[in-house]
C-alpha cells in the first residue's frame, strides 16, 4: 500500500503544480487585462511592474489553488481511468477510498494552509498592492481621462468628460471642479469643447477650453468675503488652465491609509473591527431614539423642550388630549400652531432620514467585514470540496490530458464562480446574511461531490450514453403505450 500511495502522490502532484501555474498565469492576464489602461503610458520601471505583479499572483493564490485542485484532480483520475489502472486497482480488491486516502489528507493539509495563507500573508499582500495601484493611478494622471466619469487623480480637481475623440484628442463637455485650496468646490467651470496639452519640461498640464462659463463662489475661495456671499460668473470663448502635475519619478505613498479596509485586516481584526461597529452602532441607534423621544415627541414654540411632558401631564386635568387644546386656540393661533408644526415635523423627518442613512453606511462597513471573515473560510473550504468533484469526476468519464479535465473543470468553476458572486452581492444588499452569502456556493456543490464520490465508489454508468439511451427508449414505449390505451 506504500507504494501505492507514493504512486498517487506522485500522479496527483505533477499536473497540480503544472495546473497551478497555469490558472496563476490565466488570472494574471485577466488582472493585466482590467488594469491595462491604468499602466500604459506610465512610464513605470520594470521593477515597480515586476513588483505589482508579485503581489497580484500572491492574492490570486487563494482563486487559482480551487481550480488547479479541481483540474488536477480530474487529470489524475481520469488518467488512471483511461489506462484501465483503476479498474486494475479495484480487481484487486482496493476500494476508490484506499485509492484517494493519500490525495485526502494531502488536500486537507492544502486546505488548512490556504486559511493560514489567507490569513496571515493574503490581508498583507493586499496592502502592498492596492496601495502600489493607487500610487500607479497618480503618476502621470492626464493619462487616466475616461468617458463620463469624474477623474479625481489631479490634486486640487475633479474633472468629468462626457466624449473624447481619440483620433483629434478633442473632448467634448467638460466639467470642472476646482477645489485645490481646500476650501470646498468655491470654482466650476463648464465647457463645450477643449484640449489636452502636457509640457515635460515646466511639468504642467495645460487645458485649453472653449465655449463655457465659470462660476466663482468668492465667499468659499476668500474667507474674509463670507460675510457678503459674492458670486461671479464669467463667459469665454477660450480660457487656458494651467495644473501643476507630480514629478515623473513614481511616488509612494505611506500604507497606513488603507490599514483599516476588511481586505487588509486578518481574522483577530476583523473581529475587533465587527465588534466595534456593531457596537458603536447599537449605542448611537439607543442615544438617538432616547433624544428623540426626549425632545421631539411633544415640543411647545415658547417653552423648554425638556418640560414639554410636564406640561402634558399638568394640562391633564384641564384638557382630555391634545385635539381638545387645539380647538381653545384662536383661529391665527391655530393656522401658526398647525404651521409650526409642520415645520417641525418636516425638521425632524430630515435629521431621521440622515440618520437612517448614516446606518446604512455603519452597516455595510459590518457586512463588507463580516464577509471577509467568512471569504477566508470558504475559499480554503472550496479546495475541500474541489477534490471530491474532480477525483469521482475525473474516475466516471475515464479522460486525461488537457481535452475534456479542462473544459468540465473550467464549466464547474463557472458555476462556482457565478453563485459565489450572486451570493456575495444578494449580502452585500442585505438580503441573506453575510455567512449565507459566502457559503451558499459550498452548500450547492458539496452535495454534487457526495453524489459524484457514491456513482464512482459504486462503479455508476453515470458518463455512459447506453445508459441514458435505454432510459430514453424506456420513456418513448411507456408515452407510446399510453396512447394506445386511450385510443
Amino acid at each position: 500500500m506504500k507504494k501505492l500511495y507514493v504512486f498517487m502522490l506522485k500522479s496527483f502532484i505533477g499536473p497540480f503544480v503544472a495546473t497551478f501555474f497555469i490558472s496563476m498565469f490565466v488570472l494574471i492576464m485577466q488582472f493585466l487585462w482590467r488594469m491595462i489602461d491604468d499602466l500604459v503610458g506610465k512610464g513605470l520601471d520594470f521593477a515597480v511592474i515586476a513588483e505589482l505583479l508579485f503581489y497580484v499572483a500572491i492574492t490570486l493564490v487563494p482563486m487559482a489553488l480551487p481550480l488547479a485542485v479541481l483540474l488536477s484532480s480530474i487529470m489524475t483520475f481520469g488518467s488512471l481511468g483511461e489506462n484501465y489502472e483503476l479498474i486494475a486497482l479495484k480487481s484487486a480488491g482496493i476500494s476508490l477510498y484506499r485509492i484517494m486516502k493519500p490525495l485526502i489528507f494531502l488536500i486537507v493539509f492544502l486546505t488548512v494552509m490556504a486559511f493560514v495563507f489567507s490569513n496571515n500573508i493574503l490581508p498583507v499582500a493586499n496592502l502592498k498592492m492596492y496601495t502600489l495601484i493607487g500610487d500607479i493611478r497618480r503618476q502621470k494622471p492626464e493619462m487616466s481621462f475616461k468617458e463620463g466619469i469624474f477623474t479625481n487623480d489631479l490634486e486640487g480637481y475633479s474633472i468629468k468628460i462626457d466624449k473624447i475623440d481619440k483620433n483629434t484628442g478633442m473632448m467634448y463637455n467638460m466639467l470642472i471642479y476646482n477645489h485645490k485650496d481646500g476650501t470646498g468646490n468655491y470654482e466650476v467651470t463648464k465647457a463645450d469643447s477643449g484640449m489636452m496639452l502636457s509640457d515635460l519640461k515646466t511639468n504642467t498640464l495645460e487645458l485649453v477650453l472653449y465655449h463655457g462659463h465659470t462660476y466663482t463662489d468668492e465667499g468659499l475661495k476668500n474667507i474674509n468675503a463670507r460675510k457678503t456671499f459674492p458670486f461671479r460668473r464669467l463667459k469665454f470663448d477660450k480660457q487656458t488652465v494651467l495644473i501643476d502635475l507630480p514629478g515623473t519619478d513614481l511616488q509612494r505613498s505611506e500604507e497606513g491609509t488603507m490599514r483599516s479596509y476588511s481586505m487588509m485586516l486578518n481574522l483577530k481584526q476583523l473581529n475587533y473591527t465587527i465588534d466595534s461597529l456593531q457596537a458603536f452602532l447599537s449605542q448611537k441607534k439607543a442615544g438617538d431614539t432616547k433624544r428623540l423621544l426626549a425632545n421631539n415627541y411633544q415640543k411647545s414654540k415658547n417653552s423648554n423642550p425638556r418640560r414639554d411632558s410636564v406640561l402634558m401631564q399638568e394640562s391633564r386635568g384641564l384638557y382630555n388630549n391634545a385635539d381638545s387644546l387645539f380647538l381653545t386656540f384662536e383661529p391665527d393661533d391655530q393656522k401658526q400652531a398647525v404651521d409650526y408644526a409642520l415645520q417641525y415635523a418636516r425638521e425632524v423627518k430630515q435629521r431621521m432620514q440622515d440618520d437612517l442613512q448614516y446606518y446604512v453606511g455603519q452597516q455595510e462597513k459590518v457586512i463588507k467585514n463580516q464577509l471577509e471573515w467568512h471569504r477566508k473560510f470558504s475559499l480554503s473550504f472550496a479546495c475541500f470540496i474541489f477534490f471530491f468533484i474532480g477525483a469521482p469526476l475525473g474516475a466516471i468519464i475515464r479522460k486525461g490530458g488537457l481535452g475534456m479535465p479542462v473544459v468540465v473543470s473550467v464549466f464547474l468553476f463557472i458555476i462556482y464562480y457565478i453563485i459565489s458572486m450572486m451570493g456575495e452581492r444578494s449580502a452585500r444588499e442585505a438580503v441573506i446574511s453575510p455567512a449565507a452569502g459566502m457559503w451558499i456556493s459550498a452548500f450547492i456543490l458539496l452535495p454534487l461531490g457526495i453524489i459524484l464520490t457514491y456513482k464512482s465508489v459504486t462503479d455508476s454508468e453515470m458518463m455512459n450514453t447506453e445508459a441514458y439511451t435505454k432510459i430514453f427508449k424506456k420513456l418513448i414505449a411507456f408515452i407510446r403505450k399510453k396512447k394506445d390505451a386511450r385510443t
